[in-house]
């Protein structure tokens, strides 16, 4: 798979390169923080959440909802899973990263998807993009140079990825849409393949699943 720019003209259709808004304390803060050995998510991190920085971030990215600003940090060199939700994504690239970025419109009506219609897109460090609302999207790949290690910075309206804190009854489970199966948390609907190892995930995602070995920079 040809990894492309996020520059590339490719990338409009899943979200914009955004430009204007100073994301230094994003930066500042992550730049300070080691890489967790692992993939470490953190939906809301104090330190980044000073009131007047997240007020901008709430206005201009959000039209006054309240944000959530955290973070994804650590090693990563699988696609593993695909997510997607009900509004737009802002990821911060604090170090260079790799997305790899699909369209909920070809998702199966069986909630299946092929990873062979993902896009794979270089995001060099210091850039912030959004996502849009209908891209498939999940853990940034880390770049060979930088032994897979990664700090991006995301921000999403309050609430996205908390933990789901409704329980239905037994009358209401039966009346639940089909989609509702894919909900792993709050405004966080995730299909995964069954390498990926996601407990509880809804495995869905069909042929290989995307190494950083299956990319070509």
């Amino acid at each position: 798979m040809k990894v492309k720019q996020v520059t590339d003209t490719s990338f409009r259709k899943y979200g914009k390169i955004l430009t204007g808004i100073d994301f230094s304390e994003i930066y500042n803060v992550l730049e300070e923080m080691d890489y967790p050995e692992d993939v470490e998510y953190a939906a809301s991190f104090g330190p980044l959440e000073e009131p007047e920085f997240r007020q901008k971030l709430s206005n201009t990215l959000y039209g006054e909802l309240s944000v959530e600003i955290g973070y994804c940090s650590g090693h990563n060199k699988m696609l593993n899973a695909l997510e997607y939700h009900r509004s737009s994504e802002a990821n911060v690239a604090v170090t260079d990263i790799i997305l790899l970025l699909g369209h909920q419109s070809d998702i199966t009506e069986d909630f299946t998807y092929d990873t062979a219609q993902l896009e794979a897109f270089f995001v060099p460090a210091g850039t912030a993009v959004e996502l849009y609302a209908t891209t498939l999207h999940y853990v940034p790949i880390g770049t060979k140079e930088n032994d897979y290690a990664f700090k991006m910075g995301v921000v999403l309206p309050f609430g996205t990825n908390f933990p789901l804190g409704v329980t239905l009854g037994a009358e209401a489970e039966k009346e639940k849409l089909p989609e509702e199966k894919l909900l792993f948390a709050k405004n966080k609907w995730l299909i995964a393949h069954e390498e990926s190892g996601e407990e509880g995930a809804f495995i869905g995602l069909t042929g290989k699943n995307i190494s950083v070995d299956d990319l070509v920079i």
